[in-house]
């Protein structure tokens, strides 16, 4: 009898979005293959600004956190 569980992978990866003026923003990833690509990242990212759903303003840096 095995007690342990293997755990499952996440299905969403968790980015911090930094801005110039020292804001921070949190953004999510579900697709974990387009995760890794760094410039569809800032692609993404600046789609969501354009739907408002992150807030406007130049990005500084976008860092994986989760």
């Amino acid at each position: 009898m095995n007690t342990f569980r293997k755990t499952a992978p996440a299905k969403s990866v968790m980015f911090v979005v930094d801005y110039d003026d020292a804001r921070r923003a949190y953004l999510w990833i579900d697709n974990p293959e387009k995760a890794s690509d760094s410039r569809a990242i800032g692609l993404i990212a600046r789609a969501q600004q354009e739907q408002g759903t992150l807030p406007g303003g130049n990005i500084s840096s976008i860092r994986r956190i989760r």
